[in-house]
């Protein structure tokens, strides 16, 4: 026998045929309405062999685009030879039985591609937990749907299975419904665990200014990640490249330091159950005391991605949170008209290149004065048996006086204003005399 090369080994990538539906509430691109799903699709291993659009104002029930477009579908995908019909939209477990009878192939909504775009990239024990409890979660209500053995009868007189096979019987789809539910059950309980344990770790650094690192998936946080810390983290240019967050110490100079966290990447219509089951993942964002939003400035549809950004900030609780805007990859801008369009836009936003290392001074400058929220003279009396306050003190307040007595020490210092509230959290230890 021959010798099998690793190209014989390969799997032959599927051919996906593209279906995007507007709906009177859709927010496409106009100039490219399957662009984002053809970069899931490629991103999943797919290659794209066709892609059709249409236009609907009431949904189908039977098959979301009408039983004529269905049949469109089914010609375009004989004819392009295409192995999966991909949605961009969220189908019904029904619509998806119905659609597959008519197209004879296998057929995908935007939520389960992305779900299986996240399952090839997790690489830890708990981003894969999380990944399968969102799979698992999806795949239950279509259980019925999506298996031909469902509805055959395990068990009874007729059963072949041999001797501990035989009993009353009972449905497959029941079977693998209780299955379903019990691993579900495991995965919420170990990731409940891993959860508890996070929060704590992520509200330990109360007595550190936290940053994190939010955006669209692929717009560059990585590679800011990098290269304002020794993190090493991974940077591709690729969708959802990131599933585990990092944490590293920011220098910013003068004595100050910040920790600042890289998150797993949001893209528009995030499935909610990944949300759910990345819910202490994100707790880093949720906890933060400054999230710094960053957007592919170079992206054409780099308004969109801002807002489907925002949207799920809010629907993780962080609408109220301080957040600065990082318009990234301005190495990228060929015109110079619209870096000027874009900094009129977000006039509050900051034009940069983390690649480069363009505009990362005005940065940490920026984020350093929003770290001390303008500076306060505080006069306090601190135990300095405890050794967490004290340590809080050397680290954010520049000590101008002090007197020891036989257990406190009386101090003199400029802190930041945000700093200076922090020194609540080692109440009764410390006395803020004069705050001004």
């Amino acid at each position: 026998m021959d010798k099998l090369t690793r190209t014989d080994l390969a799997v032959a990538a599927e051919q996906a045929l593209l279906v995007c539906v507007e709906t009177p509430d859709s927010k496409l691109d106009p100039h490219d309405p399957l662009g984002e799903l053809r970069s899931l699709a490629k991103t999943a291993g797919a290659v794209v062999v066709d892609e059709m659009f249409a236009k609907r104002r009431i949904i189908d029930p039977t098959y979301y685009v009408g039983s004529g477009k269905a049949d469109e579908i089914a010609l375009r995908a004989a004819a392009a030879e295409a192995d999966v019909v991909i949605f961009d939209n969220d189908l019904s477990p029904a619509q998806i039985r119905d659609l597959e009878e008519v197209v004879k192939r296998k057929v995908l909504d935007r939520s389960e591609l992305i779900l299986d775009i996240f399952a090839g990239r997790a690489r830890t024990h708990e981003a894969r937990l999380q990944v399968e409890l969102a799979q698992l979660e999806y795949t239950y209500p279509r259980l019925r749907h999506m298996w031909t053995h469902l509805e055959r009868i395990a068990g009874g007189q007729a059963a072949i299975g041999g001797i501990g096979t035989r009993g009353p019987g009972e449905k497959q789809i029941e079977v693998d419904r209780r299955l379903v539910r019990k691993r579900v059950s495991d995965l919420k309980r170990q990731l409940k665990s891993i959860d508890r344990r996070k929060i704590r770790t992520v509200k330990s650094r109360a007595d550190h200014f936290t940053v994190c690192l939010v955006g669209y998936t692929n717009a560059g946080k990585s590679t800011l990640m990098n290269r304002l810390t020794d993190a090493g983290v991974t940077a591709e240019d690729k969708l959802f490249a990131t599933l585990d967050t990092k944490t590293s110490r920011w220098d910013l100079g003068d004595g100050l330091t910040v920790l600042l966290s890289d998150t797993v990447g949001f893209v528009a219509h995030l499935p909610h159950l990944l949300v759910a089951s990345f819910k202490a993942t994100l707790e880093e964002a949720v906890h933060a005391d400054l999230l710094l939003h960053v957007a592919d400035a170079s992206h054409e549809r780099v308004d969109q991605q801002v807002e489907a950004v925002n949207g799920v900030l809010d629907e993780i609780g962080c609408a109220d949170k301080d957040r600065l805007l990082i318009l990234n990859k301005s190495d990228r801008i060929n015109d110079p008209a619209i870096a000027l369009t874009l900094q009129s836009r977000y006039s509050d936003g900051l034009i940069l290149s983390a690649a480069q290392g363009d505009g990362i001074d005005a940065l940490t400058e920026t984020v350093r004065h929003r770290l001390r929220g303008g500076t306060v003279t505080v006069k306090l009396r601190a135990d300095f048996r405890n050794g967490r306050l004290m340590q809080y003190i050397a680290q954010h307040a520049d000590v101008r006086n002090q007197q020891w007595g036989t257990t406190t020490v009386d101090i003199d210092a400029t802190m930041g204003a945000h700093q200076a509230e922090g020194l609540s959290q080692f109440h009764p230890d410390v006395d803020v005399l004069e705050c001004f």
